[in-house]
């Protein structure tokens, strides 16, 4: 009989635990949406051209391996074909590669706060999240604030450690690991413990101790590398991420994998976009600046800000972080709150800085 409760048919303890995944949320009128981490330009005329073309065949099946744009990635990063898989965006891979690897009560190690996204995939795959706090900055006048303790993430491996997610730039602190410290941090990784570099940010670095991911990867057997279409190729609406991995390991991943889960459309774009990649670094590089414009603006009204390597900039507010999210908001600045530790600013339009900076000035 409709609309009798039924107290019989049980979830899953893991799902019924669930943290709510929060989105940044939508602006109304003409605020400046500053809360999900986006490219605020549009795609480019060819990228655009592409969907429409592509959304003519949209009452045919995409081509279930995506082999054309996987040729295409594989070749533009110069590992083998083989090594990669793709999915619809770098969550869904990341669940992929989660239901490949843990089993139910192993651990996933992660720092924390990172992608929240995170200890709820972990949940889903049966694993047991692991979170090793980020480090304060206590020891060095906040130069380390916000970032990954890879020491301290080492130290909480045991046997029952499956994964490590290594999120680099992190979000939503901004700061990124550097070369040495991955390699002291690799050396002490059993070698059956899979390290996941998550680098959806990757095009955003600029510092010159970022280790070059690719190369680690070649040298660490144990090592996948997570990227994306969303961020920096401003596709975050198609959603197409991947994973490149040693071959035994992305046939596992691969298997696991949604049939048909990146769409036609979604592959067709990104093909394009890896054809005008010259004009959409113009648009990162553009990015890049009004970064350090945000963050210039941001110190000199005093506030501590880590070292951002992303398209996002993090200001811990502890207690007051909700009311300065509804503050920003009602200025016309929607920002990303994390209750009671911080607001995440993702780079906008210039406008969107100035209309920030003006807010946060108020704050101090």
């Amino acid at each position: 009989m409709l609309g009798v409760v039924n107290d019989h048919v049980r979830l899953r303890p893991q799902i019924e635990a669930l943290p709510a995944y929060v989105p940044g949320a939508r602006p109304s009128g003409s605020a400046f949406k500053l809360s999900s981490n986006e490219n605020p330009f549009p795609p480019p005329p060819s990228i655009v051209a592409a969907i429409i073309d592509a959304a003519q065949e949209t009452n045919r099946y995409p081509d279930m391996y995506a082999t054309e744009l996987t040729e295409a990635i594989a070749a533009h990063i110069g590992v083998d074909a083989d090594q990669v898989v793709v999915g619809n965006g770098s969550v869904a891979v990341l669940s992929h590669i989660l239901e490949a690897f843990v089993n139910p009560g192993d651990e996933v190690v992660f720092g924390w706060r990172s992608f929240e996204a995170y200890p709820i995939a972990v949940a889903v795959a049966g694993g047991e999240s692991v979170r090793v706090p980020l480090l304060d900055g206590a020891a060095d006048d906040g130069a380390s604030a916000g970032r990954l303790d890879l020491a301290a993430m080492a130290d909480a491996i045991t046997d029952r450690t499956a994964v490590v997610l290594v999120c680099t730039p992190n979000n939503p602190t901004g700061p990124v690991v550097r070369v040495d410290e991955l390699d002291a941090f690799l050396a002490r990784v059993p070698r059956d413990v899979l390290v996941v570099i998550d680098e959806a940010y990757l095009e955003f670095v600029r510092d010159p101790q970022a280790p070059d991911a690719l190369a680690v990867f070649a040298d660490h057997p144990n090592v996948v590398l997570l990227r994306t279409f969303s961020k920096a190729y401003g596709l975050a609406g198609l959603r197409v991420g991947y994973v490149v991995a040693r071959k035994r390991l992305a046939d596992g991943i691969r298997a696991t994998a949604t049939p048909f889960g990146v769409s036609h459309v979604a592959q067709q774009a990104a093909l394009a976009a890896l054809r005008v990649t010259d004009e959409l670094e113009e648009r990162v590089e553009a990015l890049v600046a009004e970064r350090a414009r945000l963050v210039d603006g941001l110190r000199e009204q005093g506030w501590t800000v880590p070292q951002t390597e992303a398209n996002f900039v993090w200001l811990p507010l502890g207690d007051r972080t909700a009311t300065c999210a509804a503050e920003a908001a009602a200025a016309g600045a929607v920002v990303r709150p994390f209750a009671g530790e911080g607001i995440r600013v993702s780079v906008g339009e210039r406008e969107a800085t100035d209309l920030f900076l003006k807010v946060a000035a108020t704050w101090r």
